[in-house]
């Protein structure tokens, strides 16, 4: 008996051309108004949700709609994800079985609290037969969420589990739950997490704040760069807070991450802004690339550059900044 053929091993999908995903825009599976508005967005990258935001009794139903919402909408190039149930539950097996076989639209699955490699042997195992049976040509990719101090403390294991794995994104308020934190809000600044300077000699004391998230950001943030996948920050759940979004975009932005979430259409334009590069910046990455490749061309490892001394270390820069904005840098980045 010949074997049929399959899809292509996972590994065929390893990071897939680095398109920008400056925003991952996440609602509920269940409200179908919502899906229509998402597939209209200036959003990078949509997550159509099953898990949290969706009622126990309303989970089939759901499951239907975004089968249905994949199937009928034109979603252009964007980035397709649905986080299914956590796998210990009732549903995730058939979130996974039956998107699978039915939404060859579908780029990914993103697995919530992922605490150890386990989950990720038994996706991965999963939709091999998914794939066969679907007769999918190309593999599904892995996108996944650190919610625990038991995950980030697995981090580096789980990021090497499966060539499928994509994207790791942060989730603030399950990481909060586990860690037995009383911040008012998850995502934001926490108000109790300051120093107080000494006394200067008039007695004044300054109030300075710190980032009560900054080690699991940057624990996810390297160990994504370490293992070419791309780090997302979670979600800001005050829509109405567009300075505290910003912020919080910048504050992952200078950690290293490429894109963050939003949980409403109105955050998105500002996701964009923050993570894409400015024309300003891009300019100047042509400037870099163009002047070192005349550098290259002369025998020479550097140049001077508006009066600054540039290398490839600056070069490798500017080619993530081009990236960034979409340009075609594939046969820069051979040089």
């Amino acid at each position: 008996m010949t074997e049929q053929a399959g899809p292509p091993p996972p590994d065929a999908q390893a990071v897939e051309a680095w398109r920008p995903q400056r925003c991952l825009l996440g609602l509920p599976a269940s409200v179908e108004r919502f899906i229509r508005k998402a597939a209209d967005s200036d959003a990078d990258a949509v997550m159509l949700d099953l898990e949290d935001s969706v009622a126990p009794n309303q989970k089939a139903e759901a499951r239907g709609t975004v089968v249905r919402m994949l199937r009928e909408l034109d979603w252009g190039d964007k980035w397709l994800t649905v986080r299914i149930n956590d796998m210990d539950s009732e549903w995730a097996y058939r979130d996974l079985i039956e998107l699978g076989e039915q939404c060859p639209r579908l780029d990914a699955f993103m697995i919530p609290k992922v605490e150890s490699v386990k989950p990720m042997y038994a996706v991965d195992l999963l939709l091999r037969g998914v794939e066969r049976a679907a007769r999918r040509s190309r593999p599904f990719a892995l996108d996944i969420l650190i919610e625990s101090v038991q995950g980030l403390g697995q981090i580096d294991a789980i990021a090497a589990a499966t060539p499928r794995l994509r994207s790791i994104s942060f989730g603030p308020g399950d990481y909060a739950a586990s860690i037995r934190s009383r911040i008012p809000l998850v995502g934001a600044p926490d108000p109790d997490y300051v120093v107080l300077t000494n006394p200067d000699d008039e007695g004044r004391r300054a109030t300075h704040w710190n980032d009560v998230w900054h080690y699991p950001l940057a624990r996810i943030a390297a160990t994504c760069h370490a293992h070419g996948l791309r780090p997302l920050d979670g979600p800001f759940p005050d829509v109405n807070d567009m300075d505290g979004y910003r912020a919080s975009a910048r504050r992952a932005r200078a950690l290293g991450f490429v894109g963050k979430w939003a949980l409403h259409p109105s955050q998105v334009e500002h996701a964009n802004a923050v993570f894409g590069p400015t024309e300003t910046e891009v300019a100047q990455a042509r400037k870099i690339v163009e002047a070192l490749a005349q550098a290259y061309r002369n025998g020479e490892g550097e140049v001077l550059l508006e009066g600054k001394l540039i290398n490839m270390a600056h070069r490798r820069m500017a080619v993530q900044v081009l990236q960034a904005a979409g340009e075609d840098v594939a046969a820069l980045a051979d040089t």
